[in-house]
């Protein structure tokens, strides 16, 4: 068989590599969920923080806690997914067979001194809980409790493990903290634990259940944010067609009468409207290099963003830890040649020569953000390399209904509310009011303890964000031709664009009434994720608002007669 030719054999080649290493080693039972009877099943110590604030989070040893005996394990479990959210779990030495139970034993013990006792009081002051794993099932447990009057403190020093298995498959998993030992120093304390294997009924399919929260995620409040939203794009997309046609026919009607009258009359007649701009309206944008590269990143995000959600409607990825992130970095990883197709042949389109320095920076301009530097030379600059090679060929000849003048028409003076500046900035609002209390549960689930499971609202609340998005874009882009201001393209990507920074002032919001979170690092923290996130999302819109507006306008200038 005859090799791949050039760059279609390196991304072959480097996409393979990529479903390698995101792909689980067979090896780890862990992965596949099944286990043999007296099958090594590892329990994995996650992290150790105060309840009321889930991101202030250390390593569960970073408290003197004590290791169990067993030194070593057939395998580690590590993601790509894990790695880059920073997960780090630890063998918790204890020994743990499938279907064996164990009885109270002791597994090691704590050397209490002054300044490991300080340690455990604190994280009792502070509400201290820890989570564990066993088969990717969570558990919590708390470090200890105080008496009523906060002078003695008390550590759990018994951990009593109920694990349901369902045929060859664990399908549940309860920890029982008992064994309160006061904290005195210079004594020794006994760690122990003991494991009780029970059949259940539990399907493995539905294990997770009882982690989901239906009470507020099915609110009713959600569903009315719901039929809120889909009512208001019926409402929009009603009122956007009925004024724009109605505009629109007026228009075509009044230029077909200009159309008739000789030259003379013409010259003193009143024009007016979007079709004097007919030889500016596809005029390549200013920075062509980089608006080319956001609405190709823009096509990709949303691309990334449909393919992610079907997959979880289909596959429950919370089931997994990281396989979200796992599943979003190969997706966009594989849909690179989107980025580079509609990047690639816009900028074409546009009369661009520097088409390599373009699709470099619309392969890195997303990743940049999240530094997976790996990827993105082995997998995404081929794939994209791919794309914009045929963006260029396929559509990225110039094919407008009007032809360029070679010298920019002067934009006539209008009202401050038809200056760009002002459209871009209102031009968020709508898509946010649309997606503002999905926002909410999108947030909830990723700064609290809530599992985010509805993937189905999350579809919806997506294809009413490119609705409203789009009509928005399009009547924005409407009143900026009218008032014979052909600076269209950015205009209308920065508009849709524009919900972004709403999303983001909303995030301060939530971050102030919602969260318990202080300190320079967690703030950084939380404020800087945030900033990822809307810029992405802000990418997104300003694409989905360009492409829908780019064709609202090549229609319009299609069925106009222009000399």
């Amino acid at each position: 068989m005859r090799p791949l030719p050039g760059a279609l054999g390196v991304a072959a080649a480097a996409a393979l590599w990529l479903l390698l290493l995101l792909l689980p080693r067979t090896r780890a039972d862990e992965h596949e969920h099944t286990y043999q009877d007296k099958e090594e099943v590892v329990l994995w110590m996650n992290t150790v923080g105060p309840y009321h604030n889930r991101q202030e989070t250390y390593k569960y040893f970073s408290l003197p806690f004590c290791v169990g005996s067993k030194k070593s394990i057939s395998h580690y479990h590590e993601t790509l997914g894990e790695a880059l959210q920073g997960v780090e779990l630890e063998f918790s030495g204890l020994d743990i067979k499938f279907k064996d139970d164990v009885m109270p034993a002791t597994y090691c013990e704590i050397d209490l001194d002054k300044e490991k006792r300080d340690a455990f009081v604190y994280a009792i002051k502070n509400h201290y809980w820890y989570q564990m794993y066993i088969d990717d099932l969570p558990i919590w447990g708390i470090v200890g409790e105080a008496d009523e009057n906060g002078e003695d403190y008390y550590l759990w020093t018994y951990k009593k493990l109920e694990i349901g298995f369902n045929g060859n498959r664990i399908v549940d998993v309860n920890l029982t903290s008992e064994g309160k030992v006061k904290l005195v120093p210079n004594t020794k304390i006994q760690m122990s634990y003991s494991v009780k294997w029970k059949k259940s009924d539990v399907k493995f399919e539905d294990r997770f259940d009882k982690y989901l929260d239906p009470s507020f995620f099915q609110h009713r409040i959600h569903w009315f944010s719901i039929f809120n939203s889909f009512m208001m794009v019926i409402f929009l997309v009603g009122l956007v067609s009925m004024i724009l046609m109605r505009t629109l026919r007026k228009d075509y009607a009044r230029y077909s009468k200009e159309e008739e009258m000789d030259d003379m009359d013409r010259d003193l007649g009143d024009e007016y409207g979007w079709k004097q701009v007919h030889g500016d309206v596809f005029r390549p944008s200013s920075h062509p290099l980089i608006f080319s590269s956001l609405i190709g990143s823009g096509c990709q995000i949303f691309a990334v963003s449909l393919i992610v959600i079907i997959v979880a409607m289909i596959e429950d990825l919370y089931t997994e830890r990281g396989s979200m992130l796992s599943t979003a970095i190969f997706v966009y990883a594989a849909t690179s040649p989107v980025n580079g197709y509609f990047g690639g042949s816009l900028y074409a389109r546009q009369g661009g020569r520097r088409w390599i320095k373009q699709m470099f920076i619309g392969a890195f301009l997303i990743p940049a953000m999240v530094a997976v530097c790996c990827i993105c030379f082995f997998v995404i600059l081929p794939l994209n390399l791919v794309g914009t090679i045929l963006g260029r060929n396929l559509s990225g000849q110039p094919n407008f209904p009007c032809r360029v003048n070679a010298v920019p028409r002067p934009i006539p003076e209008k009202k401050w509310f038809m200056e760009p500046a002002v459209i871009v900035c209102l031009g968020g609002i709508l898509p946010f009011g649309s997606i503002f209390i999905e926002m909410y549960f999108i947030f909830t689930s990723f700064w609290a303890y809530k599992i985010y499971y509805v993937y189905g609202f999350m579809m919806l609340v997506l294809v009413i964000l490119c609705i409203v998005t789009v009509c928005v874009t399009i009547v924005c882009t409407y009143f900026l031709l009218n008032a014979e201001d052909y600076r269209w393209q950015w205009t209308s990507f920065l508009s849709a664009a524009s919900t972004a920074i709403y999303v983001y002032m909303y995030s301060f919001y939530y971050y102030f009434f919602k969260t318990k979170m202080y300190g320079l690092f967690q703030t950084s923290f939380y404020f800087g994720y945030m900033a990822v996130f809307s810029t992405a999302l802000g990418i997104m819109c300003g694409a989905i608002g360009y492409m829908g507006t780019s064709a609202f306008v090549r229609k319009i200038y299609t069925n106009v007669k222009i000399d």
